[in-house]
C-alpha cells in the first residue's frame, strides 16, 4: 500500500470519486441531488489516494470547515480492495495532515445505513455528534467528530 497526498486535480482521485458518486446515487436514490450539492471536488487542496500494487484503490479528502476544524469528505474504497484496512489508513493520514496544518478537530457526515463506514470512523476514535449545518434534520445522516 502506498499513500499519496495530492489535490482534487489528481486524475486517480477524480476517477475514484466518480465511482463513489455512482455508488452513492444508487444508495441515496431520490435524495442524491441533495447530498451531491455538498460534494463538489473542484477546489479541494487536501486529497489522498491509496494505491495497492500501483492501482488506485481508495481515496479521501478534507477541507477546512472552520478556523480550527476540517470536514472529512469523499471517502471511498473500490469494492475490490475492501476489508484491507485502507479506510482506516486514509482516516489516519487525513488526521495527521490536518493536525500538521494546524487544525484541532475533524468532523464528518455519513449515511446511517453505511455500517462499514461508521465502523471505520468509530474504530478511529470518532464519536457521534448532533447533525451539523445542512445535515440538521436529515434522518439518514449521522455526524461524527474527533479531537486531533
Amino acid at each position: 500500500m502506498t499513500i499519496r497526498r495530492t489535490d482534487s486535480t489528481n486524475q486517480d482521485f477524480r476517477n475514484l470519486v466518480k465511482l463513489l458518486d455512482s455508488t452513492l446515487a444508487e444508495h441515496n436514490g431520490d435524495d442524491h441531488d441533495f447530498f451531491n450539492q455538498f460534494n463538489t471536488i473542484d477546489t479541494i487542496k487536501n486529497c489522498i489516494v491509496v494505491y495497492v500494487d500501483n492501482i488506485p484503490a481508495a481515496c479521501g479528502a478534507f477541507k477546512p470547515f472552520s478556523e480550527d476544524a476540517v470536514e472529512i469528505k469523499r471517502m471511498f474504497t473500490d469494492p475490490k480492495f475492501r476489508k484491507k484496512g485502507l479506510g482506516s489508513a486514509i482516516v489516519s493520514e487525513l488526521e495527521s495532515w490536518a493536525k500538521e496544518s494546524g487544525f484541532k478537530k475533524a468532523i464528518l457526515e455519513t449515511s446511517s445505513e453505511l455500517d462499514n463506514a461508521i465502523s471505520v470512523y468509530e474504530k478511529s476514535g470518532f464519536y457521534r455528534i448532533p447533525n451539523y449545518g445542512q445535515y440538521i434534520g436529515v434522518d439518514q445522516s449521522v455526524c461524527y467528530e474527533k479531537i486531533l
